[in-house]
């Protein structure tokens, strides 16, 4: 069995062992492990069942995962997308007044999209496209819109009729919160694997113990729930010119997340060939876009490559083998859902700032001395959260990108995808 895994994943080529890739999957597991709660947390506003969206959740990250072990043989980690999540759920149903299965048809067709990009090997030009300040905007806005998402379920904000928004007052399940935030933050300076998921068990742990969570009535359970929300995508409903520009920005954010996401790890994991380039990208961007689809089609939002997956990489993880060690965790996970259930929502919220703090580090990227360069990417971090909408933002960016140039008469300096990005957007507010 040990030398058909050798030769199968090429452990010896590769100067890894069979262990040395176990530890390396079960460190990225703990690292990414705080998405089986909060994602089911994020998508339940949509109204969608709670407990068949941790076996979602669960499922199609060990499925996509699987995926890129088995047929990439990379130690590369898929999931939910954060960002892509409160995509979903913010932006395309709370705000858009799209049902949750349309929305999932959505999903379907930003994948296939970007499946057929990939195929076209078009995705170049579109990163070629959008200068790199709008790129580094996007990530900082989405940081700043996941950051306040976390504070409102943290309870840290409310809604105020007078001002809007105001600080709310500290209960006990704030400081509960807070607990285990500090947590997290204590264990991440000190680099410790799975910081988010220790501050999330620890601040749960802290909500049983003061009668703020109700005790699990059972430790694990077999009675599987998927249908509440498997297979009910409606794909009919999504195939809408009005829903071109929504389908759009999910692509585009999904295309920058994954290829962020696999330049970062693959470097790191040395997946690259003598040239520099990185073996395998398309089938990779193939892979994640057709785990997005197959997410869709169970019930999920957004399928992407997640970055934590160079915690298990830094453990010495160079194979497809770490993906499928990382693949059966989350497997296992589902047999753990009534533990799962209790966790509360300001237990996780934590995990959202701590998120949305490294997604801010972009914004060191961007010049905003040149008010050309820097006013686009200030509209897009700015209108991301305040328009409750990563659609919206990333509209009015595109435009006024395309606005500042066209006052300075710089046409040359407008790549022409570019127009046509501005043209879509055009079209977000005409629908």
């Amino acid at each position: 069995m040990v030398q058909f895994l050798n030769q199968f994943f090429k452990f010896s080529e590769r100067k890894t062992t069979l262990l040395t890739e176990v530890i390396a999957g079960s460190t990225t597991f703990l690292a990414m492990a705080y998405i089986i709660f909060v994602n089911p947390n994020i998508l339940a506003v949509t109204g969608m069942d709670k407990t068949a969206l941790i076996t979602i959740t669960c499922l199609v990250t060990a499925l996509a995962t699987l995926m890129t072990g088995i047929f990439a043989n990379a130690p590369i980690a898929m999931a939910p997308g954060m960002g892509l999540n409160a995509f979903f759920a913010y932006t395309l149903v709370l705000s858009g007044h799209i049902q949750w299965p349309t929305a999932l048809g959505i999903v379907f067709l930003s994948g296939l999209f970007f499946f057929i990009l990939t195929l076209l090997d078009l995705r170049q030009k579109i990163v070629e496209a959008i200068p790199r300040p709008i790129i580094s905007a996007v990530s900082v806005g989405i940081g700043f819109f996941i950051t306040f998402i976390g504070l409102v379920n943290l309870g840290i904000v409310q809604k105020n009729d007078v001002t809007i928004v105001s600080a709310g007052p500290i209960t006990p399940t704030v400081l509960i919160g807070l607990a285990g935030f500090f947590v997290m933050i204590f264990l991440e300076t000190k680099k410790v694997k799975g910081a988010m998921i220790l501050g999330i068990l620890t601040a749960t742990l802290i909500a049983l113990l003061t009668g703020n969570a109700p005790w699990p009535k059972e430790l694990f359970s077999f009675d599987i729930k998927l249908l509440p929300i498997a297979f009910k995508m409606d794909l009919d409903g999504a195939v809408k010119w009005s829903f071109m520009s929504a389908i759009f920005s999910l692509m585009f954010m999904h295309l920058f997340d994954s290829i962020g996401s696999l330049v970062a790890c693959c470097n790191q994991a040395k997946f690259v060939d003598k040239n520099g380039r990185i073996r395998s990208l398309d089938r990779l961007l193939s892979l994640d876009a057709l785990a997005s689809m197959l997410g869709a089609w169970l019930g999920s939002s957004t399928i992407t490559a997640y970055v934590e997956s160079a915690t298990g990489i830094g453990q010495g993880g160079r194979t497809g083998f770490t993906s499928v060690i990382t693949a059966f965790l989350f497997l296992l996970g589902i047999l753990f859902i009534p533990v799962i259930m209790i966790v509360p929502t300001y237990a996780t919220a934590p995990a959202l700032i701590l998120v949305g703090f490294y997604m801010m580090r972009e914004v060191k990227d961007i010049d905003f001395a040149n008010i050309e360069e820097g006013f686009p990417a200030f509209v897009i971090i700015v209108m991301i959260a305040l328009s409750y909408s990563i659609a919206t933002g990333l509209a009015f960016g595109f435009l006024s990108h395309v606005l500042f140039k066209s006052m300075r008469l710089k046409f040359r300096e407008i790549n022409p995808v570019m127009w046509v990005i501005a043209g879509l957007s055009l079209l977000h507010f005409v629908f």
